[in-house]
C-alpha cells in the first residue's frame, strides 16, 4: 500500500506529460492547416507572380526602355525595322504566337517574344547574352527563336514569298530592262550558304567548296531585289544544278509558268521570259548564264562572235549585280545568316526561310537600310564560296542546252545590235 501511494505522483506526471503532448501536436496541425488555406487564398485572389527561379533584375527593361525610350534610330539597328513595321509583324503573328496567363505564370508578351527573336536573327549573339538583356531563360530565348520563325514561315510565306502573279512578271521585265539594261529577263536565281555547328552526321556532306561547313540555299530575286522563291536547307556540297533540278523553280519555269500564252515577241521571234543563274547552273531556253572565259575567247567554230559574247557577259554581270546586292542586304540586315549558326540544323533551314521573308517585309515598307551594315558582312568569318563551271558542267548534247544556246545567240545579237547604235 505504501508502495502505490509513491507512485501516484509519478502516474501523474506522466499522464500530464502525454496529454500536453497531444495537445501541442493537434495545435500544430491546426496551424499548418490554417496556413495551407491562407497560402491558397492568397494565391488564387492575388496577382500571379513568377517562378521563384526567373531573374526579375531586367524583366522590365523591355517595357521601361524600349517602348519607350527607343528612338526610330533605335529600332531600325536592334531590330533591323521601324517600330511601325515590328508591330505590323506582331499583329500578322498573333493569331499562331498568342498565348493566355496561368494560376503559376504570365505568358511573355507576344511583342516581346518576337522582339527576342529578331534581336537574334539581327545579331546572332548568344542566347545567354539575350537572356540577361531581357530577362528570360535561355531555354525561353531558344524557344522563341524557333516559335517566331516558324509562324512566320506558316503565316507569311504565301502572302511574301510566293510565285509572281502576271502582272508582278511583267513589273520585273520592266525593271530588269530600265534598272539593269537587260531586256525579256524577270529574275536571277543565285545559291546562299550558311555556316552551321559541326553536324552529328555526315559530317563530309556538309563542307562547300571552300572547304567550311554550310548548308546551301537557292533563292530567285525579281528585279525589285525581292526573294519569290526560296529552296532552303541542303548540305553544302550540294550542287547548284541538283538544288535546281530539285525545286520547284524547275517544274513551273520549264512548263512556262513565268511567261503569259502566248510567250511576248523578242528580236522578232516569240520568246519566254528567262532568268539570269549562276555559273554552275546547267544552261537552258530558260536560264541564261555567262560565257565562260574560255567559251567568250573560243570562237572560231562560232564564226568568231567575239565582241557579242563580250558584250552579253558585261550586260550579265550588270544585271547580275541586282540579285548579288539583294543577297548582300539579306545577310548584312540578318546576321545569323553571315555568320555561323549556332542554332540547331533542323532549324537553319525554317530561319533562312523565315529572313528572305522578313527582308521582303522590310523592303515592302520601305524599311531604310544602313550601309554601314555592308561591312559587317564584308568582316565575315565566311566569305560565299563560289561554285564553278566545272564542278556543274552543262549537258551539252541535250536538246535544252541546244536551245538555250540559240536564245544566248538571240541576246548577244541583242546586245551587239545595241553597241553599234550608241557609237553611231
Amino acid at each position: 500500500m505504501a508502495d502505490e501511494d509513491k507512485l501516484q505522483p509519478l502516474m501523474f506526471l506522466m499522464t500530464y506529460m502525454l496529454m500536453k503532448r497531444r495537445r501541442d501536436i493537434n495545435n500544430a496541425d491546426t496551424q499548418r492547416l490554417n496556413e495551407m488555406l491562407t497560402a491558397r487564398d492568397v494565391r488564387c485572389s492575388c496577382d500571379i507572380r513568377t517562378r521563384p527561379w526567373t531573374s526579375t533584375e531586367y524583366t522590365d527593361w523591355w517595357e521601361r526602355v524600349v517602348l519607350t525610350e527607343f528612338q526610330p534610330s533605335d529600332w531600325l539597328e536592334k531590330f533591323r525595322m521601324s517600330r511601325e513595321t515590328f508591330f505590323f509583324l506582331c499583329g500578322k503573328l498573333k493569331p499562331r504566337l498568342a498565348r493566355q496567363d496561368t494560376h503559376f505564370r504570365r505568358a511573355l508578351p507576344l511583342e516581346k517574344r518576337v522582339a527576342v527573336a529578331l534581336w537574334r536573327l539581327a545579331s546572332n549573339i548568344e542566347y545567354r547574352t539575350i537572356s540577361g538583356l531581357f530577362g528570360v531563360g535561355s531555354s525561353t530565348v531558344c524557344k522563341c527563336v524557333r516559335d517566331v520563325c516558324h509562324a512566320i514561315v506558316t503565316l507569311l510565306r504565301p502572302v511574301y514569298l510566293c510565285s509572281p502573279s502576271v502582272q508582278e512578271v511583267e513589273d520585273s521585265a520592266r525593271h530588269f530592262l530600265s534598272r539593269w539594261g537587260f531586256p525579256h529577263c524577270v529574275g536571277a536565281v543565285a545559291t546562299l550558304h550558311t555556316a552551321i555547328l559541326t553536324p552529328s552526321a555526315n559530317v563530309a556532306n556538309y563542307a562547300n567548296p571552300d572547304g567550311w561547313l554550310s548548308v546551301v540555299s537557292q533563292v530567285a530575286v525579281n528585279g525589285l531585289g525581292q526573294f519569290w522563291d526560296v529552296c532552303a536547307g541542303f548540305p553544302g556540297s550540294t550542287e547548284p544544278t541538283a538544288i535546281l533540278q530539285n525545286s520547284a523553280l524547275w517544274a513551273s519555269a520549264s512548263e512556262g509558268v513565268l511567261s503569259p500564252d502566248p510567250p511576248p515577241s523578242f528580236m522578232g521571234k516569240p520568246l519566254r521570259y528567262v532568268l539570269l543563274g549562276e555559273s554552275g547552273y546547267p544552261l537552258q531556253p530558260w536560264l541564261m548564264k555567262a560565257y565562260s572565259k574560255k567559251e567568250e575567247d573560243d570562237v572560231e567554230e562560232e564564226g568568231g562572235h567575239e565582241e557579242a559574247r563580250r558584250a552579253f557577259n558585261q550586260r550579265f554581270v550588270r544585271a547580275w549585280r541586282g540579285a548579288a546586292t539583294a543577297l548582300l542586304r539579306l545577310r548584312a540586315r540578318w546576321q545569323c545568316l553571315s555568320k555561323r549558326n549556332d542554332c540547331s540544323l533542323d532549324v537553319v533551314p525554317t530561319m533562312i526561310l523565315a529572313c528572305c521573308i522578313l527582308h521582303n517585309v522590310c523592303e515592302a515598307h520601305g524599311d531604310l537600310f544602313r550601309g554601314e551594315w555592308h561591312g559587317e558582312v564584308t568582316k565575315g568569318e565566311n566569305p560565299q564560296p563560289g561554285h564553278t563551271a566545272a564542278r556543274a558542267p552543262s549537258p551539252s548534247g541535250t536538246s535544252d542546252h541546244l536551245q538555250g544556246e540559240e536564245v544566248r545567240k538571240l541576246f548577244c545579237h541583242y546586245f551587239q545590235q545595241s553597241q553599234l547604235q550608241q557609237q553611231d
